[in-house]
C-alpha cells in the first residue's frame, strides 16, 4: 500500500472541454477524495471575443480571448473542485481547415513527440491511476481534440506507467435524445444537409460498445455551473439553454470506452476506479 492518493488525469483540448465531457466525473471523484488533475492543451484563443466577435472578425484579439478563457477555466476548476490544473498553453488551432491550423505555435502544427514529452513529464509527476482523453477522431473531428488524443497515447508509451485509460464517448441513444432536445430549444435551427446528418450519425458508439457508464447525476448542478463559468463562450454552449433540470436529465450519465487496463475489472463497469479500490 502507498500513501499516494488515487489520481484521475483528464487531458482536454480547450478551456470548457473539461466541463462538457468530464465535469461529472471530475466533481464526483473530487468529492470521493480522489486527486483530480486537469491538463488543458491550448489557450482557447480561437474562441469568441467580447460581445461574441468571432475569430478573424474585427476586434478579435486571440491573446485577450486566451486571458479571459484562462480566468474562466480557473473558475470552472473551482466549481468542480479540481485539485491541480496544468496548461500546456499551445495556441488554439481553430476548427479543421481554418488558417489557424497552421499558424506558428498552434497545437495542430506541434510535433506529437514534443507535446507528448511535456505531457509524459506531468504523468511521471502525478502518476495517474486513471487517464481520460478523446478517441482518435477527437470525438467529433476537431484538430485540437485529435492532437490531444495523439499526445496522450504517445505520452503513455513514453512512461512506464500502466493507468486505466479511457476515451470519452456518447451512446447513440443519447445522441438521438440530444438531437430531439436541440430541436426543442432551437426552433430556428436549419435541418442539417445529408452529409452533416451522416457525420452526426457517426458520433458516439452503439450502446453495447460502451464499456463504462458513470452516474454523475448528483453532480450535474456542478457540471452546469462549471459550463456557465465559461460565459464568454455562452453562445456556443447549447447546454446552458436547457436549465439545470433538463440538463441533468440529458447529462447526468458520463460514458467512456476503456482502452487500457491492468486491473482485470469486469465490463461493463460503472466506476473509472473499478479494480483500484
Amino acid at each position: 500500500m502507498t500513501d499516494r492518493p488515487l489520481t484521475l488525469m483528464a487531458v482536454h483540448a480547450h478551456p470548457d472541454d473539461e466541463a462538457t465531457g468530464t465535469g461529472g466525473v471530475l466533481a464526483r471523484y473530487a468529492a470521493e477524495g480522489i486527486r483530480t488533475v486537469l491538463v488543458t492543451c491550448t489557450d482557447g484563443g480561437c474562441g469568441d471575443g467580447p460581445e461574441g466577435v468571432k475569430p478573424g472578425g474585427t476586434g478579435h484579439d486571440p491573446a485577450a480571448v486566451a486571458l479571459i478563457r484562462r480566468q474562466e477555466l480557473e473558475a470552472s476548476c473551482g466549481v468542480l473542485k479540481v485539485s491541480d490544473l496544468e496548461m500546456l498553453d499551445y495556441a488554439d488551432s481553430g476548427m479543421m481547415g481554418w488558417p489557424s491550423n497552421d499558424a506558428p505555435g498552434s497545437f495542430w502544427r506541434t510535433p506529437v513527440e514534443e507535446g507528448a514529452a511535456r505531457l509524459a513529464e506531468l504523468m511521471r509527476h502525478y502518476r495517474p491511476d486513471v487517464v481520460v482523453t478523446y478517441d482518435e477522431n477527437g470525438f467529433y473531428g476537431h484538430p485540437d481534440h485529435i492532437q490531444a488524443h495523439r499526445i496522450t497515447m504517445a505520452a503513455l508509451e513514453m512512461t512506464a506507467l500502466t493507468p486505466k485509460v479511457y476515451w470519452t464517448t456518447m451512446p447513440r441513444s443519447g445522441m438521438q435524445r440530444f438531437g430531439e432536445i436541440m430541436r426543442e430549444f432551437g426552433e430556428d435551427m436549419p435541418e442539417p444537409d445529408p452529409a452533416e446528418a451522416a457525420a452526426l450519425a457517426e458520433i458516439g458508439l452503439p450502446d453495447d460498445e460502451i464499456t463504462t457508464w458513470v452516474d454523475t447525476t448528483a453532480f450535474s448542478g456542478q457540471k452546469f455551473d462549471a459550463l456557465a463559468a465559461h460565459s464568454s463562450q455562452g453562445e456556443n454552449i447549447f447546454f446552458l439553454k436547457m436549465g439545470k433540470e433538463r440538463f441533468s436529465e440529458l447529462m447526468g450519465m458520463e460514458t467512456f470506452v476503456r482502452v487500457q487496463d491492468a486491473t482485470g475489472a469486469a465490463l461493463p463497469e460503472n466506476d473509472l476506479f473499478a479494480g483500484l479500490r
